[in-house]
């Protein structure tokens, strides 16, 4: 049987007034019926740019397919004109782009937005499209269809932004869908609901599948075969269990090697080096009931931390873990104190920080600093690195002279693993890990006790997110740094961490031993969590077992807002309900 799609020598090339980039060379492979084909590879790898070239998604401007074929149910693609690619796309082939917010237009209802492509390609009146559209939300699981239809992209979840994404792609009964990195941005559960909404879809519509993506767990629950890029040139290719259990190019075997595996054990962590003054059975942070709530207006109020409770000792490392909107990010910031708690206690070394003054949380900033989550936002795009580091040491006046100040960056900038020499380079001119590696070495620069590390690594590739990962640790080693690490990437999380507390709207559902909280999840929340994390390994067997889909009822809430800790194995706290709640 002949391929849908054959893409055969394709050369894609970038231009500006100065130079011209190949981003993608002699890329060849091919896509059966029905078959899932899986492209992955680090950023820069060519990946998104040989879908857009399929789809002729690309700037006519700066971009040119070079050479090369683009087969599509036997015509090439790559000779048709603009106006031939609008009766192909959305019709035959439809496409899921990462960030559905941007995808999305802000300005139309979500129903019109389905609605379009039934008028354009199936010729349908508005109240057919209409009807079509309607069955279209309630495939992709989105509930009260009817409301929903006359809604606004802004009034739905990232993950209900997903579904209408694939909704309109799936409107038209495409034959082929693309769908670039659709879940990266998502949590874990939500993930897991969108890859089996696009396992269900696959099924009914026999529609073939190139999915995007940098998460081997992934793919191996969901790829037929896959390709392997880097730097623009495919380097392997071949069935989703021939590259797991044989992968033969080096660059497939170190991306497989950086996966953090839930079913390996917790290495060892060599003991940090004691800080001087440092009582290591005194808690460095101590949280007591705290509460965060925030006014919304018209009498309603947002309860993002309600009465939680938990410590950390020094030198110690606490994972924190939970979907977006449980509280993780906001807990961290108001321990940093930049939200003001609504109520509770937050001690540091037994002093009360949210009773200090300004001037007294300045000096007390030394000690406790933030690395961000998206590098690419939090570094400010027009200061020199030599500055954005620089700026930490003149607001607590650690450098004397302009030398002292250049001396102490470079020694931070080694300390990170990066070039002295990048000092004198600007934000841009560096990839998304070397990004991050600026933003520890700014956390770095006032030599602090307690980092809060938010999110650190949701942004960067698989293999970036190990390295930075053995950086943190190195750093925490060398330096006696003690961490509260926020992330929704339970796998990472067990391996960096020493205890972990899972969040859930707002309060905390269980905390253990980071061991003993995956090897024995008392929580229902918490063994959802798990149960939806995609296991880079396409013969296991919990991959077909797992149930992803499961949500938490009303009377699950009811129980975890009446719920209180209790130490259930010694180290191993898990909220119960009271008697009588």
């Amino acid at each position: 049987m002949e391929p849908l799609l054959q893409v055969r020598g394709l050369s894609v090339s970038f231009r500006n007034r100065h130079q011209e980039t190949e981003a993608v060379r002699g890329v060849s492979f091919e896509v059966g019926k029905g078959e899932t084909l899986g492209i992955v590879g680090e950023s820069g790898s060519g990946k998104s740019v040989t879908a857009r070239a399929i789809m002729r998604l690309l700037s006519s401007a700066n971009s040119e397919i070079k050479e090369g074929q683009i087969l599509f149910m036997g015509k090439n693609l790559a000779e048709y004109s603009e106006k031939e690619m609008e009766s192909i796309r959305g019709r035959d082939m439809g496409m899921i782009f990462q960030d559905p917010m941007t995808s999305l237009n802000p300005t139309m209802k979500i129903g019109e937005q389905i609605s379009e492509s039934l008028i354009k390609h199936r010729n349908l009146s508005a109240k057919e499209a209409r009807q079509q559209a309607l069955e279209m939300l309630n495939w992709v699981g989105i509930g009260d269809s009817e409301t929903r239809f006359d809604q606004y992209p802004h009034e739905f979840s990232g993950g209900m932004r997903q579904r209408v994404m694939i909704a309109i792609a799936l409107a038209c009964r495409p034959a082929l869908l693309i769908a670039d990195e659709p879940t990266t941005a998502l949590d874990v559960t939500i993930q897991a609901q969108i890859l089996d909404l696009m396992k269900n879809m696959q099924q009914r519509l026999g529609t073939s599948i190139i999915l995007i993506t940098h998460d081997f767990g992934v793919v191996a629950g969901m790829c037929d075969r896959v390709v392997v890029m880097k730097e623009g040139v495919v380097v392997e290719t071949g069935t989703t269990e021939r590259i797991f259990e044989h992968p033969s190019h080096p660059y497939t075997r170190k991306l497989l090697h950086a996966l953090p595996r839930l079913n390996e054990p917790k290495k060892a962590k060599p003991a940090p080096i004691r800080r001087e003054n440092a009582e290591p059975d005194v808690p460095l942070i101590e949280v007591k009931s705290l509460k965060q709530y925030f006014d919304l207006g018209r009498g309603r109020v947002l309860k993002a931390v309600d009465d939680i409770s938990f410590s950390i000792r020094e030198g110690e490392t606490l994972g924190v873990v939970g979907e977006s909107g449980s509280g993780k990010s906001t807990t961290g910031r108001a321990i940093l104190r930049l939200h003001q708690p609504t109520g509770g206690e937050i001690l540091y070394r037994g002093m009360a920080i949210n009773r200090m003054t300004r001037a007294e949380m300045k000096t007390l900033r030394r000690d406790m600093q933030i690395i961000f989550q998206d590098p690419y936002a939090s570094l400010n795009p027009r200061l020199k690195v030599l500055d954005i580091i620089g700026e930490a040491l003149d607001v607590h006046k650690l450098a004397g002279s302009r030398a002292e100040r250049r001396k102490r960056v470079e020694e931070l900038l080694d300390q990170v693993g990066l070039n002295p020499s990048s000092a004198e380079r600007y934000p841009h001119e560096f990839s998304g890990g070397q990004r991050q590696r600026i933003g520890i070495a700014r956390a770095l620069a006032v030599n602090p006790k307690f980092i809060v590390c938010d999110e650190p690594l949701s942004a960067l590739d698989v293999s970036i997110q190990s390295q930075i990962v053995q950086l943190l640790e190195e750093l925490q080693r060398r330096l006696g740094l003690t961490y509260l690490f926020i992330a929704h990437d339970l796998s990472m999380v067990k391996h960096i961490s020493d205890r972990v507390a899972v969040m859930y709207r707002g309060r905390i559902v269980e905390l253990a031993e980071s061991e003993e909280l995956y090897s024995n999840p008392l929580h229902a929340y918490t063994k959802s969590l798990l149960s939806a994390i995609p296991l880079p390994d396409p013969k296991s067997e919990a991959l077909k077992r797992r149930d992803p889909l499961r949500e938490f009822s009303g009377e699950d809430l009811y129980k975890v807002e009446r719920a209180r800790l209790q130490e259930i194995v010694p180290g191993h706290w898990v909220a119960v309900a009271e008697p009588g709640a």
